[in-house]
């Protein structure tokens, strides 16, 4: 009996050894790390929903989809494109057509953290502002090579709207990897992201440089989008709903469109 316990314990060293080292291979594996953040979405499946089958089935559905767009398809739409994935919107998106933007939460430099969008039916404001915003203007940013792109929209719109205390900004980064969403990890993470103070500004317009952490992947989906490494700029009214889209960087015809669909929405009674 005890020879069979000592095989038994040998065959589960092994087993154990060999999965480590598998684990270690695929570690150092020279795959991009973009490319192993839609494979593996640095998350891990509930043990309790094994059992699930409808929660399975939507892991495989999503693993499926993922494997179908990876980083090299999104690097090499790049190139074609220069992230310029679809034109902007010409007109305002009519209020009674428009999509509402999904809520997902954002954290900001000093650890604390809100809900977006801030829409009119929210009746629980941060007590910082006193109304919901007519127009909001929400930049996000998934890779570092889309930070240029989003400033091609944020600072003229900023120098359009600095005066109005109806208008608010929004940059949003994404981050997914799961060590840099670790608390302690983050928490350095936001430290070192902080900006030296400087004079307080006279503008009236509300900016703000915000970051979201975790698994995106079903806000991405009800957002359609697809490509990581360009830049995704939102206008948003009172009540949450997409009115005007934006991709990648900006050009002059785009900028006016977004100044003038803003201009609308700041109008509305």
């Amino acid at each position: 009996m005890e020879a069979v316990k000592m095989v038994g314990l040998r065959r589960l060293i092994r087993q154990r050894s060999s999965l480590r080292d598998s684990l270690a291979e695929k570690v150092h594996s020279p795959v991009p790390s973009q490319h192993l953040a839609r494979l593996t979405p640095k998350r891990f499946f509930d043990l309790h929903q094994l059992g699930n089958k409808e929660a399975i089935e939507k892991e495989r559905a999503r693993l499926a989809d993922e494997m179908t767009r990876g980083y090299f398809a999104d690097m090499a739409e790049f190139k074609k494109h220069a992230g310029k994935i679809a034109v902007a919107n010409k007109l305002i998106i009519p209020a009674m057509v428009a999509t509402k933007f999904p809520d997902f939460e954002v954290s900001f430099t000093d650890g604390k953290t809100m809900k977006l969008p801030i829409r009119v039916s929210d009746r629980a404001v941060d007590s910082d502002k006193s109304s919901v915003p007519k127009a909001s203007l929400v930049c996000l940013s998934f890779r570092a090579s889309s930070q240029e792109m989003i400033n091609s929209w944020s600072v003229p719109f900023t120098e359009a709207f600095r005066k109005s205390n109806d208008v608010h900004l929004y940059q949003v980064s994404f981050i997914d990897s799961w060590l840099l969403c670790r608390a302690p990890i983050k928490r350095l993470l936001l430290w070192t992201m902080k900006k030296p103070s400087h004079h307080e500004s006279k503008d009236t317009l509300q900016q703000q440089i915000v970051y979201s952490f975790g698994d995106h992947y079903y806000f991405r989906k009800e957002l359609r989008i697809l490509n990581l490494l360009t830049g995704y700029i939102f206008l948003l009214d009172n009540f949450g709903r997409v009115r005007w889209q934006g991709f990648g960087s900006a050009t002059q015809d785009e900028l006016s469109s977004l100044l003038s669909c803003t201009s609308l929405l700041l109008d509305q009674k």
